[in-house]
């Protein structure tokens, strides 16, 4: 994985005490971003995550970007408490941006990803504009659309917000249908957590149920058991890094034989004669040995 800076926005207004999510989509919220953390880290050991929330009275930054899972937990507790009001989505991924500029490493890619659990109060107009300054700031946005909602105008935003967003496909909008599987174990088998070799639909747009993934030939279906499928997924990054490692020494241990092959002139000769004396041109030393008679 790149190294990343990724605030995760959650969804803490009112509609996320629906219980459609065991045991709310509030929880089925903090469950999915303990996987998110361990993607975001384990990938990268220098990549940072963040967290903010969206409802209540207004959009909070719970905590800065940190490779410390404790300071998110910590955020969701405190957050848990201020489940009301609507959400404000717009504005969330404003003030998201803005935490992402302050990152200490400034070679770190900028990510947010936003859960959406709730009607959008925001126009289709308002959220295209904000979708083009993302785009121009070099912001990857991921949208986690999920619980049964009955405004269908709410996938048609992020959906127009998401075709202007996305950039060599690094924006994604992952819907996820009711069912009786965790909202984690959903998202392990999408693009948000597989990249792209994950299954994904028209538009940057995927659905969390079926599809395949880049399992280096296996014949595997991610979402049959998504925690072997970030096992197989970890194991593979893993390995394609440990090949590159070796090619590397192999290609420093050529160029070091060469090297010592060249070897210079009387190299290989010996320092001292079978006599034991110093070894060295014979022909001169018997000239040097002779007597003058005459």
């Amino acid at each position: 994985m790149p190294l990343q800076a990724v605030m995760l926005v959650v969804d803490n207004s009112e509609s996320s005490r629906n219980g459609d999510y065991t045991p709310s989509r509030f929880d089925a919220q903090v469950d999915a971003i303990n996987i998110l953390f361990d993607s975001v880290t384990q990938g990268n050991p220098e990549s940072s995550v963040g967290l903010m929330s969206m409802g209540g009275k207004g959009p909070e930054v719970l905590s800065t970007l940190t490779t410390e899972r404790g300071k998110l937990l910590e955020g969701l507790h405190r957050t848990k408490k201020k489940i009301s009001g609507s959400s404000h989505l717009a504005t969330g991924i404003q003030i998201a941006s803005l935490a992402l500029k302050h990152r200490q490493n400034k070679s770190q890619r900028q990510r947010i990803i936003v859960f959406v659990c709730s009607p959008v109060a925001d126009d289709e107009k308002k959220l295209v504009s904000l979708a083009k300054k993302m785009k121009k700031g070099n912001i990857d946005i991921d949208f986690i659309l999920f619980g049964d909602l009955d405004d269908d105008d709410v996938q048609k935003k992020l959906e127009a917000f998401n075709n202007v967003v996305k950039g060599n496909d690094n924006s994604h909008l992952v819907v996820v249908p009711p069912s009786g599987k965790l909202l984690s174990d959903q998202l392990i088998s999408t693009p948000i957590m597989m990249g792209e070799g994950a299954s994904g639909g028209a538009g940057g747009s995927g659905m969390a149920e079926g599809g395949g993934g880049d399992f280096g030939g296996f014949d595997f279906d991610p979402s049959a058991d998504p925690e072997l499928a970030l096992a197989l997924r970890m194991s593979m990054e893993e390995e394609n890094a440990r090949q590159a490692r070796a090619a590397q020494e192999d290609e420093a241990s050529k160029g070091k034989t060469d090297l010592e092959d060249i070897k210079e002139e009387g190299e290989n000769q010996p320092l001292l004669d079978k006599r034991g004396g110093p070894s060295g041109d014979k022909k001169d030393k018997d000239g040097d040995d002779k007597m003058d008679t005459s």
